[in-house]
């Protein structure tokens, strides 16, 4: 299980998670130093440049894994997309592929065609008109964002309403236990320094069984 959070670059987190007086320049480094993920939001709204890619991986330590997301109503750049998160080299982790419209499999089949098999694709499909796509995906390699039920090679778990106590906390533990594949597991940002917490708590309780 890899846990973080979505996005690290929050000066309100200072001083509950990062030092006071910490620069920003240096958020980066800082949670990569505790946490082994993050989700890169940024890409959902302005596609960085390559050389920004590059400097993020420069920042993280081996065995760092970032989470980009894509929107899914951008289908005309899928390989610009591609060719700047690989930049991020052996630190690009699962891909997010946000879709907040109804259910168009052919928007899916378009996706699995023309991004690289190799990408780990984690679909984020809010409308419920999706539900049963579950196995499609899987057939491909891919995940919809919190399934931990269908077979798959990975899982991607995002929790968006806190907040969190430890009788929740304790039983997401027990799920993600059960769970033999890679799972990513990602909290919400708030201006508190909250899903950090959230995150090293979720770690403590699997370590101490």
């Amino acid at each position: 299980m890899l846990a973080g959070t979505s996005g690290w670059s929050y000066p309100t987190w200072r001083p509950g998670f990062y030092p006071a007086g910490l620069d920003p320049a240096e958020f980066l480094a800082f949670y990569a130093g505790r946490f082994p993920t993050v989700e890169l939001n940024t890409t959902g709204y302005r596609l960085p440049a390559e050389e920004q890619f590059e400097r993020w991986a420069a920042l993280a330590p081996d065995g760092f894994e970032f989470a980009p997301k894509l929107p899914g109503n951008r289908l005309r750049s899928l390989d610009v997309f591609e060719s700047r998160v690989r930049a991020l080299g052996d630190r690009l982790g699962p891909v997010r592929v946000s879709l907040q419209s109804a259910r168009d499999d052919g928007v899916i089949e378009l996706l699995l065609g023309s991004l690289d098999p190799s990408l780990r694709l984690a679909f984020d499909l809010e409308h419920p008109s999706w539900n049963g796509v579950e196995e499609r995906l899987a057939a491909a390699g891919a995940v919809r964002v919190n399934d931990l039920d269908t077979p798959a090679p990975f899982r991607y778990v995002r929790l968006r309403e806190p907040p969190y106590d430890d009788v929740a906390l304790r039983e997401l533990a027990e799920r993600v236990r059960g769970v033999a594949e890679p799972t990513y597991v990602y909290f919400r940002h708030e201006d508190e320094p909250t899903a950090p917490a959230y995150a090293q708590r979720l770690v403590d309780l699997l370590t101490a069984s």
